[in-house]
């Protein structure tokens, strides 16, 4: 997988793949991760990536001329299925969503920043937009690490135990059982010893029921699902 990230902050976004699965991911040549700064695609002296929108109003706006630049030039050099725009109107980044994207090949994702857009730029050029909460930050960039990581972790070989991620919450619209491990009575608590019967049918059963519990009781939105 490639994945090409657009940004007016470049130095923001490098530290969370400098470090832990998504750096061993990359060094083992699963994914490619390139980042690329939105102001080389400008005319100006001044590097100029925003403008005051038209009609007046607060905040500026995110000129659609570089970001044209930069996307036109990716595409030519290669095919991409997806061009993401980061953004909080858009569609919330779920499970889900990351399985969809982790069987892609190459993807482009836009950060936004400032104002927003030009909304050009969602008419002509973007293919999906991802939310990760109903909140604002001050640019697309700690998104675009969100979703980033969400999805190389599914990569075949990017974590140790290859169903690991099989069992996270929210794969099968329910949310993780209790997880223990040693020791196994601290200060009188104890961990179920279904978990120690070796009968590993029983010990399924028990995590689906938990499970199941875990999600009525936290998430039950996610059981009308």
């Amino acid at each position: 997988m490639r994945i090409d990230i657009i940004t007016v902050l470049p130095e923001l976004l490098k530290s969370p793949f400098e470090a832990s699965i998504l750096k061993r991911a990359i060094e083992a040549g699963l994914v490619e991760v390139y980042f690329h700064n939105l102001r080389d695609y400008t005319t100006d002296n001044y590097k100029t990536v925003d403008d005051y929108q038209f009609g007046g109003g607060a905040g500026m706006v995110m000129m659609v001329e570089p970001i044209d630049k930069c996307i036109t030039k990716l595409k030519s050099e290669r095919e991409y299925e997806e061009v993401i725009y980061m953004t909080p109107d858009g569609e919330t980044l779920t499970q889900g969503i990351a399985n969809q994207l982790s069987l892609k090949e190459n993807i482009i994702i836009l950060c936004g920043h400032y104002k927003g857009v030009d909304q050009r730029v969602r008419d002509h050029f973007i293919t999906r937009e991802i939310s990760i909460g109903d909140y604002v930050l001050s640019g697309g960039e700690l998104g675009a690490a969100v979703l980033c990581d969400a999805v190389i972790r599914l990569i075949p070989g990017v974590l140790g135990n290859e169903t690991s991620a099989l069992t996270d919450s929210f794969q099968d619209n329910l949310l993780a059982p209790p997880i223990y491990t040693r020791p196994r009575n601290y200060k009188g608590w104890r961990v179920p010893e279904v978990l120690f019967s070796g009968n590993f049918p029983e010990i399924e059963k028990w995590r689906e029921e938990k499970a199941y519990e875990h999600t009525k009781k936290r998430r039950p939105d996610l059981l009308n699902d």
